[in-house]
């Protein structure tokens, strides 16, 4: 299991099965956000449902875990792969290929989506507690913070800037998990990537437009 861990091949497999878990958080994340567009009452009560949950504190730490062990080893394996191409290309290359944009700043996206996380948890988790009576039971009037916050041109800016880089993170994570876990095998053809290319790029546009659209729908329609 030490030498699966210290091989590259196993860290990108860590990772990717990592990126996986994440992926589908976000989903599921920004699929019960929604609920901002329904109803204050609907969006409060799934909150206060989420975080009376008893396996809550379980989830949580899971999902700390995991994301810290992609970020982490991610981090890793692009750090050793500068340190070979410096090795590799003690003279400049005659001839340069172009580069990705998505797939040569992953380093970047993470560390900008990293210090996003963070902050989002102080802004919503830990920010001010609010609180509103339905049929008699309190519960924290999560919606009424989310307004607040939204209403903020600035934070509104930076928190669709994040969300267009998660896209390229979301978009070239989905092609990299089928090569980092070997599922192209004998079917990696031209067809065969794209198909791949193109799911990731649907998935990426349903979950980061999904996010997207609540900040929007705040501050333009529901503030108007």
């Amino acid at each position: 299991m030490i030498d699966f861990l210290k091989s590259t091949i196993g860290r990108k497999q860590i990772v990717a099965l990592a990126g996986i878990g994440l992926a589908l958080f976000v989903f599921v994340h920004m699929a019960g956000n929604m609920l901002i567009l329904v109803s204050p009452k609907l969006y409060n009560l799934y909150g206060h449902a989420l975080i009376t949950n008893p396996l809550i504190y379980v989830a949580e730490t899971g999902l700390v875990a995991i994301f810290l062990g992609h970020a982490v080893l991610a981090l890793a394996l692009t750090l050793r792969n500068w340190g070979s191409r410096k090795q590799r290309y003690a003279r400049p290359p005659e001839i340069k290929s172009k580069p990705r944009l998505f797939s040569n700043t992953m380093w970047f996206q993470g560390l900008v989506i990293l210090a996003f996380v963070v902050l989002h948890l102080l802004t919503f988790k830990f920010g001010t507690m609010y609180t509103i009576d339905y049929d008699g039971k309190t519960v924290r009037d999560l919606h009424r913070l989310v307004i607040e916050v939204f209403s903020q041109p600035i934070y509104v800016v930076g928190y669709i800037f994040t969300l267009i880089l998660m896209f390229g993170h979301l978009a070239h994570g989905f092609s990299s998990v089928f090569q980092s876990l070997g599922l192209n095998g004998v079917r990696n053809t031209s067809g065969y990537a794209r198909a791949i290319n193109i799911a990731g790029y649907i998935y990426s546009i349903v979950v980061v437009g999904g996010f997207i659209s609540q900040p929007l729908y705040v501050f333009f329609i529901y503030n108007n």
